[in-house]
């Protein structure tokens, strides 16, 4: 089963490994890391691997009790009274009597009223719902829950009860090696050998975002996904190759400047930080070298290189 999950999620082994055991032991999970590191990805692969069936709730501020759980048919109850078969299942009561995975992902964002539900059925693995009575979870069922760093806005720190109750798996970015294998599987135009080094550049530039000084959240890999796609996209409307320098820089912009969060104070837009960064990784390859001829003769773009020791022309306004 973990080969055949691994043959879909990439530079995971040793968080698949992990997984896998707790559920297999019975353990209920959580995977804390930044967004796209892979969390739901891993969690998808593995219900189809094991052929689990899967509930997946989004973990936000709206996420009630009764959205969890579910509820009584009002239209229904007024005529047929509060009879078990006009309760609507959420997906934590669908999850428990299927004895499926149910996944929360952002659970630092879902309110406390709601988490005190999951504790409960994670630790008597039943639940006493008004009007409905006893709902006991099927074997196989497991609470899986993903969440961002403490520091990502809207998160809340969750209670101690939740770690107390779950195995917990770190997921942190991948090497580089890796995101340029994900950013090749989901854009399929970049398995032209030709756009290799492309797709090593986008992987690079955004690998920077996350390393600089005025970033407070860089870009996950989908941002290089993103950037490869839209440049493809962008020169075939402009009717240029996708090396194009102009189609690259704008891509980069769109692709990557929504998803930089600076730190508070920063002096400069993320714009700016994305420019700066694209600069410097897709600088061709020979511009060092005339960059600093050009700078060590003075000459300006569109001149002629001057034999040495030649005065430079006067320019109007020296």
């Amino acid at each position: 089963m973990s080969d055949r999950l691994l043959a879909q999620v990439v530079g995971r082994r040793r968080e698949v490994e992990l997984v896998l055991a707790a559920l297999l032991a019975g353990r209920h999970m959580l995977l804390e890391g930044p967004p796209g590191t892979g969390k739901s990805t891993l969690l998808r692969g593995l219900s189809r691997a094991a052929g689990l069936s899967f509930e997946f709730v989004e973990g936000n501020a709206e996420l009630t009790p009764a959205r969890l759980v579910g509820h009584h048919d009002p239209s229904r109850v007024m005529s047929e009274g509060y009879a078990a078969d006009v309760f609507v299942d959420g997906p934590l009561a669908a999850a428990m009597r299927a004895g499926a995975l149910l996944y929360v992902e952002e659970i630092n964002r879902v309110p406390e009223e709601t988490l005190n539900v999951l504790i409960t059925v994670m630790s008597e693995g039943e639940l006493h719902v008004p009007r409905l009575g006893r709902l006991v979870a099927a074997r196989g069922f497991r609470l899986v829950a993903a969440m961002n760093p403490f520091d990502a806005v809207g998160t809340a720190r969750i209670a101690s009860a939740i770690y107390d109750r779950t195995c917990r798996v770190r997921m942190d970015y991948q090497d580089a090696a890796d995101e340029v294998e994900i950013v090749r599987r989901n854009a399929a135009e970049t398995a032209d050998p030709e756009r290799t080094a492309d797709v090593d550049k986008a992987v690079e530039l955004v690998r920077r975002t996350r390393e600089h000084p005025e970033v407070r959240v860089g870009s996950s890999v989908r941002g290089a996904i993103d950037l490869v796609l839209v440049a493809d996209t962008l020169a075939a409307l402009r009717e240029v190759p996708p090396t194009d320098r102009g189609v690259s820089l704008d891509a980069a912009l769109t692709a990557l400047s929504g998803r930089l969060r600076l730190h508070e104070g920063a002096s400069r837009t993320s714009e700016d930080v994305v420019r700066e960064l694209w600069e410097d990784v897709f600088r061709p390859d020979d511009d060092e070298e005339g960059d600093d001829s050009a700078g060590e003769a003075g000459d300006s773009p569109g001149e002629a290189p001057r034999p040495a020791g030649t005065p430079a022309p006067d320019r109007p306004g020296r």
